[in-house]
């Protein structure tokens, strides 16, 4: 394991139905690949050694002996590899055959796990030959020249860096009450399943919805492997299904129907996988089952073995090669994106119509500047006043130029109010705080921290009292990389009556304002929406250049928002290390995904101290935050999913950045 990452693996191998030597050829070249590849735990088909299909041939002897001697041989070939094989085989207990799952790792059989539920309905009649691991007392056999004890009880493996695993056979994950579920609850990351079965219309789909289900409820990595070519078709055709999931998340899967062998790698986030089970108090509680539960089923924990040697692959040590890691994790993918903003916008919209009809108020201000932000909000006021049947014109959107704001900025802000048809208000700071700069003995000339608060702060008093004079309520417009980041005036426009955007990362903005000009807006609306999504982001508080042009760029100055949305992501949503994040960030910026950026490793290590300081830092702006909508998994809600003090130390954090290399 690396950095709380196992790479793991879903072997297809090539088969014919009851030649346990061509089968065996097969699944070394396959545990081969694996090895120099940097695998750490691989699994197999159902029966992989024998073939699922061979049917009344299982109740012969000679089929028996050779299966056992191809595990003997696999023993053997495996005796100097670190990877733990899992691989499928018929198994005589005493007067029970058992369809079983071989753990392997060096030479030595780790365990061997029997199937719980057979299928004996349709196409399957399994119980003709096998016995269930119900129909097992614990007995001690000799299997392949070792003398081990087969059990019903659930097994949990332990890997030398404490990453558990537990293994299920086809049928299992099925039943009602999946061997993995009481495998995940005594403490295993990860699942893996031998299987096979067979292809029908539209069972493929329910398959992965299975799978899916069964990982996002167990909170684990799911690795399965199903029967492929070279199976019996004689009444069933096998797909060679190769699936690994993380937390209902596919991480990668193989091609169906491939009449190749098929070796499906991915790394799983074991650390990742911690973190959830921690924060989710349910899985927590049923991990305390009854006395009569407990004595029922008291799992065994067994050890593999440590490693010994150098993975032999340069691609073993690279940076995480067989995981691909998301750059925006805040933005819903292509074929969601239409459902997912209009998810999005339903749940900002039913915030402020609540928190409008329980004040009795049909009217809002909110102060528009022609940026994304305040452009997001404003449409979100008109959807919720669409929805309530209030008129349009109790939304008044108050432009406050100042010194810094561009022409450009200022018309589409105009142009936007104008054709949404709502009130529009022009009330200019430059007076005001020219006058307050004379009142405190301010050199304007000084464009420091004091020259740029003055007018955010300006801009808010004017909202505070227009809202007092119309009866409305002050709509805030600050995102949750904002907030992140601490990158507002406290008390100016850090402060609203409430804040539908509290919950929407900046990366995220500008896709919903793109999604709204986009789908059903005036032609007028849609070119101002475009234009606002492609000006720079800027909350225009020194004066432009000579041109008229924005100087004042904010990812200039605190950077790039796709960096801090994906650090603030993984730092919130797992509990992620700098360590981890510069490893994620590396991954995910590396220049292989289109539409995200590429940064070198100096770049990282630079935004990645400056968001943990500024997050640090700030949190005292996030402490009296005002009310707002939750609208994704990560929220920085004081009376929410974040509570933290006001005056926490960041030294181990920063101390941990600055070590990066």
């Amino acid at each position: 394991m690396n950095n709380g990452f196992i790479t793991v693996a879903a072997a297809v191998p090539s088969v014919r139905v009851a030649d346990c030597a061509y089968n065996l050829t097969q699944i070394e070249d396959l545990i081969a690949q694996a090895e120099g590849k940097g695998v750490e735990i691989m699994v197999f088909p159902e029966l992989s050694i024998t073939g699922y299909t061979c049917q009344d041939l299982f109740r012969q002897d000679h089929l028996m002996m050779q299966a056992e001697n191809a595990v003997l041989r696999l023993l053997d070939f495996t005796r100097k590899l670190d990877v733990i094989s899992i691989v499928g085989a018929p198994v005589p207990v005493g007067n029970l055959l058992l369809n079983c799952a071989i753990v392997i790792q060096r030479g030595d059989i780790l365990g061997i796990v029997p199937k719980t539920y057979l299928p004996n309905y349709s196409e399957f009649y399994e119980k003709r030959w096998f016995a269930s691991s119900q129909d097992l007392h614990p007995t001690e056999i000799r299997f392949a020249e070792k003398r081990l004890t087969v059990t019903s009880a659930p097994q949990v493996f332990r890997t030398f860096e404490d990453v558990k695993f537990g293994v299920e056979i086809c049928e299992d994950v099925w039943a009602p009450t999946p061997a993995s579920n009481h495998l995940t609850l005594a403490g295993a990351d990860l699942v893996f399943n031998l299987s096979a079965s067979d292809e029908l219309i539209g069972k493929h789909a329910y398959l992965k919805s299975l799978l899916a289900q069964q990982s996002a409820r167990t909170i684990s990595g799911y690795v399965y492997s199903g029967c492929g070519f070279g199976e019996s078709t004689q009444d069933l055709v096998f797909g060679g299904n190769a699936i690994i999931y993380e937390n209902g998340h596919l991480l990668a899967e193989g091609e169906r129907f491939s009449f190749s062998p098929q070796l499906v790698i991915s790394q799983i986030d074991v650390e990742k996988l911690r973190s959830e089970r921690r924060c989710n108090t349910t899985f927590v509680n049923a991990q305390r089952p009854s006395s009569d539960e407990r004595r029922a089923c008291d799992e065994v924990f067994v050890d593999c073995l440590p490693p010994v040697n150098q993975p032999i692959s340069p691609m073993a040590s690279s940076l995480l090669p067989y995981r691909w890691v998301n750059p925006h994790p805040f933005i819903p993918s292509d074929d969601m994106m239409q459902q997912s903003c209009e998810e999005i916008f339903n749940i900002q919209v039913a915030g402020l119509a609540k928190r409008l009809t329980h004040t009795h108020s049909q009217k809002v201000i909110i102060g528009i500047s022609g940026g994304l932000d305040s452009t997001l909000a404003l449409l979100v006021c008109v959807k919720t006043f669409d929805k309530l049947g209030y008129d349009r014109k109790g939304i008044v959107g108050v432009t406050m130029p100042g010194f810094g704001t561009s022409d450009r900025t200022y018309r589409n802000a105009v142009s936007l109010m104008q054709s949404l048809g709502i009130t529009m208000r022009e009330i200019s700071i430059a007076k005001a705080v020219t006058q307050h700069f004379e009142d405190i003995g301010h050199d304007p000339n000084i464009h420091d921290v004091t020259y740029e608060n003055s007018q955010a702060r300006e801009r808010t008093q004017i909202l505070m009292d227009l809202s007092n004079q119309l009866g409305g309520l002050v709509v805030g417009t600050g995102d949750l990389s904002e907030l992140a980041l601490g990158w507002a005036t406290y008390n100016g426009d850090h402060m609203s009556m409430y804040g539908v955007n509290a919950s929407i990362p900046k990366t995220l903005v500008a896709y919903l304002v793109r999604y709204v000009a986009l789908s059903g807006v005036d032609a007028s609306s849609k070119a101002t929406l475009l234009d606002i999504v492609d000006t720079p982001i800027s909350p225009e508080l020194v004066p432009t250049d000579s041109e008229g042009n924005i100087k004042q760029k904010t990812e200039d100055l605190v950077g790039p928002y796709e960096l801090h949305d994906f650090f603030l992501y993984h730092f919130l949503r797992f509990g992620y290390r700098p360590k981890k994040l510069y490893l994620l960030a590396q991954r995910a910026f590396d220049g292989t995904t289109p539409g995200a950026g590429t940064y070198d490793n100096a770049t990282i290590k630079h935004w990645l101290t400056t968001f943990f300081r500024r997050f640090f830092n700030q949190q005292f702006k996030r402490s009296c935050l005002p009310d707002g909508p939750k609208v994704g998994s990560v929220s920085l809600s004081p009376r929410g999913d974040w509570r933290m003090p006001s005056d926490a130390s960041s030294a181990t954090w920063l101390a941990e950045c600055d070590a990066l290399a």
